[in-house]
């Protein structure tokens, strides 16, 4: 045991023989469990003396000791070091703060994830119940009565065919001799005289070319139709939920034009870059080549040109140009007036306010400024010294479409980034500085599109859409059908 007598009263015992009887000793445990005796003396000159001790402090210490305990439990830490009263009630609040925050975006990130699977089950569970009824009414629907004819193709054995009323003898024949011509007559015949199994059904289309030809020699057109999408890859964590895929156009050593790159965009420290050798190594998940990028990434809107990755730095607009041979940035310069971190974003958000997009006529910045007032602007970018080169300003607001790309020197805007059939529903033109409304089918095959870009090198369009890397084929005006 140690016996601890206050310096206070130790001063008041020798200058005062007669305060001894108003004197007093009581013990307490310390802070380490120990027993602790206490002498004090009234003072007669001093109104009050400071303790560091006595049963009531050491009961409070307790006390806060254990709840120092608890808050630490239900912070899911250890128990933290004793320390003063006011030290231990301030972490202590602070550290369940933390927790509670913790808890309370874990929550809601999972009543996110629940919802949406709530409504892609009633979805699948609606159309289930339309294909049904479709099949059951296709099932009990009479076949249209048909103008009787003769079955193609007739065993030689069985005679000559007599032909109906008032048609022709040679019909027939016709019929026959007329696949590519008529489709319509052979595929009538098949369906009244086939067998009563599954019977394929094929018709010929004239396909007329837009109005708007090819630009130039380039391949350069209109956007005619967007194809199904093909999936590549599925994210293996959250940090896949969102985020941007793409390929060189105009690769430079030591990386060759099949190299694909990938950057996941969740989270605030977004700084990897993931490159593969080509499409099929993407979707086997190994990259062959992963960079540290000296700035932190913004969002989804990055793209790669002439060999180097061109970036929005995190809660900026300074554009970056990240130099893949030399792995060190090349240039950067602030785009004017553009909204950074959530001014100006695309209809799903994600800070998506500067989109940098290629095509065949080089960089572009898809963004918009307070003098436009949230309309969206596009600006062509000297893909060396990131100035910008022209600008336009169009008709629509940007955070009412979803996402958008450039083709060919022609913006073009997605309405939704969550409908299953959606369409890119906006072009505007550079070279006549002029849009228009357009209606071109488009179908975000996993309900959350966070990345929409063309691709020069593979003439498709790159999309990341709900953890999952996908690509569409599309077609302008004046090309070939695959």
């Amino acid at each position: 045991m140690i016996l601890l007598l206050s310096l206070c009263a130790f001063g008041l015992l020798l200058q005062s023989d007669a305060q001894q009887d108003r004197a007093a000793l009581w013990r307490g445990n310390d802070r380490s469990g120990r027993c602790q005796y206490t002498f004090t003396v009234p003072s007669p000159v001093e109104a009050s003396c400071p303790q560091t001790g006595g049963p009531e402090v050491e009961g409070l210490k307790a006390r806060l000791g254990l709840l120092e305990v608890l808050v630490a439990r239900l912070s899911g830490g250890d128990t933290p070091p004793p320390a003063g009263p006011q030290g231990a009630s301030a972490r202590g609040q602070a550290e369940l703060q933390e927790a509670l925050n913790q808890a309370t975006g874990e929550r809601n990130l999972l009543r996110g994830e629940k919802e949406r699977l709530e409504r892609e089950l009633g979805g699948l569970q609606r159309r289930m119940e339309e294909m049904r009824r479709e099949t059951e009414r296709l099932r009990n629907r009479p076949c249209p009565p048909q103008t009787p004819m003769v079955q193609p193709n007739p065993p030689l054995d069985r005679g000559s065919v007599i032909p109906a009323a008032g048609s022709n003898p040679m019909s027939h024949l016709m019929s026959r001799t007329n696949r590519q011509g008529d489709s319509s007559s052979l595929r009538d015949s098949a369906w009244q005289y086939g067998s009563p199994g599954f019977q394929e059904l094929k018709a010929e289309v004239t396909e007329v070319p837009a109005p708007d030809g090819n630009d130039d020699n380039t391949g350069c057109g209109q956007l005619v139709s967007v194809g199904e999408p093909v999936t590549h890859r599925k994210a293996d964590n959250i940090a896949g939920k969102y985020g941007v895929w793409m390929q060189d156009p105009e690769a430079v050593s030591p990386y060759g034009p099949s190299m694909v790159w990938r950057i996941d965009a969740v989270g605030t420290e977004i700084r990897q870059l993931f490159g593969y050798e080509d499409m099929e190594q993407l979707s086997r998940g190994f990259p062959s080549k992963v960079l540290l990028l000296p700035e932190l990434v913004e969002s989804t809107g990055a793209a790669l040109y002439r060999g180097s990755l061109y970036y929005q730095r995190r809660r900026s607009r300074t554009l970056i140009r990240y130099d893949l041979s030399s792995e060190s940035i090349a240039a950067r310069r602030d785009l004017p007036h553009a909204g950074f971190h959530g001014q100006f974003p695309y209809s799903w958000g994600g800070y998506t306010d500067i989109d940098l997009a290629v095509d065949e006529k080089g960089l572009w910045a898809v963004y918009s400024t307070s003098k436009a007032k949230g309309a969206i602007v596009i600006s062509q970018l000297d893909p060396h010294s990131l100035q910008v080169k022209k600008s336009w300003e169009t008709s629509v607001r940007k955070n009412s479409v979803a996402n958008s790309f450039v083709i060919c020197g022609k913006l073009y805007t997605v309405a939704s980034y969550a409908s299953r059939d959606t369409l890119v529903n906006y072009m505007y033109d550079t070279e006549t500085s002029q849009g228009k409304t357009v209606a071109i089918p488009f179908k975000n095959k996993y309900g959350y599109n966070s990345m929409v870009d063309y691709s020069p090198a593979q003439r498709k369009l790159f999309a990341w859409d709900n953890f999952h890397i996908v690509s569409y084929d599309v077609r302008l005006a004046g090309q070939q059908a695959n």
